[in-house]
């Protein structure tokens, strides 16, 4: 009960008498190069170690960190899931100044708490380039047992910036990557093309559990890891997911799990099978080595596209078994049944909440074949060892909704990004709860800085602990925390680096003066935090046909959209033709997007005639402004109404990047000047097809399409 008090409090008089031994680290951060896959990679090296070196304290010690920045660009450390003082948190420009080029910083908080935690950049991507470490923590007191700590993240041999630039364009070559397009093609021979049918129908793309391929899965690392014990030894694994975006399921072929641990607070001892550990989660869990041999504690990503093991024993290796493939279709048969046409969830009142009903089981073979169950982890098992009701004092309720748009890559709550959004005044005393609601087809992993909160799960007094929260799809789950800091912003998101980046968070802030030293002015510190869901992703594509070139280019952002189009023929007869649009998403779904622009055409052609509306065609000669209106209709077919400066209205239809298989792609368009095309191509690479198209004007050309 008193170190739970001690956690929650965190008061200045706990922090100054538990400071007994001051226990110092120097971190040196510097660019480095891995090759994990055959392709060097730029990434960042703490110490030259990738992942950063271990960090161990014993409760009550005071940390002394010194952070040298020997890279060109700014950095930032994050301690994820410690009690400190606001200005240590180490967000940049929210509660800590960058750690500049060249420049050095010097942490120091007391260690108020035990268990096992782990530290990372939290700026820009740097996390996803090897910028993360264990940090752990002994209890004061008490021996140390045989442990082992199990630190999992994941990598990617392309540019992370890459990778979210192309989140953001709706690449589906991630699932090329990962077998998960779902195409016309497979659906049929999967008996499931009414299923594909319903699935565009709603406007929802392909079922997927995650965002990016990664090219690796490491352990501490490295591929693979091993630790030596002896046969019968208990090992208290430390496990922490330092990953950026994946969800790791965790089995062992030598038998159960005993979970005792949850984002470092104590748990009662629960067995299980098996268990998922979301992004930035940790679990400690204690294996028993069974017999001669060196038995495997595999990580495998949610998406079944990966793994990586820790061997642990002496002698040969005796492996568990792979996860099976999804069953992608099932799982969108699932979705179907619970996504409106407006794009909300409808949990058909089964009132989910705490992992309980995992609706994704639905594509798990292992789960759906099984002849006997398997014990899965979910959070209603947890139990705390110790109370952990909140200390007396008024209790405000806060409602967040869990929204986003797949189809742009625009991850908010309630429909607001960060920038978007005030922030959330909370006073000193107070007990704050909220009930979350994830109104998406994504999991996201909330996690709260600078305090532990209680997560309501039918346990009652003995709640327990933790530092994040996994949402699943349509759950509602409902956490308390006390407000017992002092002062200082602190920071609420979801832990997927690329949903945070897009905006899926909130900050809370107290309602006394920040004292904070670090930011002389702190008005424009915060423009700082505000511009990353602020910021605009190009995008495009160049068509180089027999017949002339056709290609897109845009800028966009959460809300808005600059794009310009080209038809340039291959001679005067065939012409040009280029459009240029401004325009602003609105809805929470995002499928209307007014906009004003200018379209230009010219091409040696004498034939007039009349367009749909009986008005004067204008295809071969025009220079308007105009203002229209986008909206997708079912099927992700694009519908253009637009009327220009001279009283001339077209209606344009367009469905593009229809998946005929997974490497070839159809469209098609018409409006009502009485233009029409189609066409095809075939994916070889993230940035190159082969593609042909007949066009109205242009007729028919083949050759090459460049996207990016």
């Amino acid at each position: 009960m008193k170190r739970f008090f001690l956690i929650i409090l965190g008061t200045i008089t706990a922090y100054c008498a538990l400071a007994q031994r001051v226990v110092k680290y120097d971190l040196v951060v510097s660019d480095t190069l891995v090759n994990y896959t055959g392709k060097a990679r730029k990434a960042i090296a703490i110490n030259g170690q990738l992942p950063a070196p271990t960090l161990y304290f014993t409760e009550g010690d005071t940390a002394e960190i010194h952070v040298y920045n020997k890279m060109h660009h700014e950095t930032s450390i994050h301690w994820h899931g410690l009690i400190l003082p606001n200005e240590q948190d180490g967000v940049p420009y929210l509660t800590t100044t960058p750690i500049k080029p060249m420049g050095k910083h010097v942490f120091r908080f007391p260690i108020v708490q035990s268990g096992t935690y782990w530290y990372h950049s939290h700026t820009m991507l740097q996390e996803q380039v090897g910028m993360y470490g264990a940090f752990i923590i002994h209890k004061r007191g008490e021996a140390v047992a045989s442990e082992y700590t199990m630190l999992l993240s994941d990598w990617t041999d392309e540019n992370p910036i890459q990778v979210e630039r192309s989140l953001h364009q709706a690449t589906d070559w991630y699932g090329i990557k990962k077998g998960a397009v779902q195409s016309y093609s497979e659906a049929i021979v999967a008996g499931k093309a009414g299923t594909k049918l319903m699935n565009e129908t709603k406007r929802m793309l392909a079922m997927d559990v995650s965002d990016v391929y990664y090219d690796k899965l490491l352990v501490n690392g490295r591929p693979w890891d091993e630790a030596e014990f002896n046969p019968g030894d208990t090992v208290r694994l430390r496990i922490i997911n330092g990953s950026s975006s994946t969800y790791f399921w965790i089995d062992y072929s030598g038998g159960q799990l005993i979970v005792v641990a949850s984002d470092g607070a104590d748990v009662e001892p629960v067995l299980v099978d098996r268990l998922i550990v979301a992004v930035s989660e940790t679990y400690d869990v204690k294996v028993v080595v069974p017999a001669e041999g060196k038995f495997e504690v595999k990580a495998t990503s949610e998406d079944r596209t990966n793994s990586t093991s820790l061997w642990l024993g002496k002698g040969e290796r005796i492996k568990g078994d792979e996860l099976p493939r999804l069953r992608y279709f099932e799982g969108m048969s699932m979705m179907n049944s619970m996504m409106t046409m407006g794009g909300k969830m409808n949990d058909m009142g089964m009132d989910m909440s705490l992992q309980q009903m995992d609706m994704n089981s639905v594509m798990y073979p292992e789960v759906m074949d099984a002849t006997e169950p398997l014990v899965t982890l979910n959070y209603a098992m947890l139990k705390s060892p110790v109370e952990t009701t909140l200390p007396k004092g008024t209790t405000r309720e806060l409602r967040f909704e869990l929204t986003g748009n797949m189809n742009r890559y625009v991850w908010t709550i309630d429909n607001k990004t960060v920038s978007e959004a005030d922030k959330i005044l909370i006073r000193k005393g107070e007990n704050l709860r909220i009930v979350i609601y994830n109104n998406s087809m994504m999991r996201h992993p909330m996690h709260l800085h600078g305090h532990f909160f209680r997560l309501l799960n039918g346990q009652g007094e003995y709640a327990p602990l933790k530092t994040v929260l996994d949402v699943m799809p349509m759950e509602t789950d409902t956490i308390e925390f006390h407000a017992s800091e002092e002062y200082g912003d602190w920071y609420f998101h979801c832990h997927i680096l690329y949903h945070m980046m897009s905006g899926m968070g909130r900050i809370f802030t107290y309602d006394t003066p920040n004292p904070n030293p670090q930011f002389t002015n702190p008005r424009k510190a915060l423009r700082k935090v505000y511009k990353d869901d602020r910021r605009f992703y190009m995008g495009g594509e160049v068509g180089l046909e027999t017949n002339g070139s056709d290609g897109e280019v845009s800028f966009s952002n959460t809300r808005w959209s600059f794009s310009g189009e080209w038809r340039l023929g291959i001679n005067n007869e065939k012409g040009y033709e280029s459009e240029v649009h401004f325009g602003r998403y609105v809805g929470s779904a995002q499928f209307v997007m007014p906009y004003i622009g200018w379209d230009g055409r010219s091409r040696d052609a004498h034939e007039t005639d009349q367009n749909l509306f009986g008005q004067e065609n204008t295809k071969n000669e025009r220079n308007v402004l105009c203002v229209g209106v986008l909206y997708t209709l079912p099927w992700f077919i694009e519908s253009d109404v637009r009327i220009d400066h001279t009283g001339k209205l077209r209606v344009q239809f367009l469905r593009d990047d229809l998946p005929l298989t997974p490497r070839v792609r159809l469209w098609g368009m018409w409006n009502t000047d009485l233009e029409y095309a189609v066409g095809a191509s075939y994916i070889l690479s993230k940035y190159l097809s082969l593609s042909t198209h007949y066009d109205s004007d242009m007729k028919f050309g083949a050759g090459i399409k460049i996207n990016y």
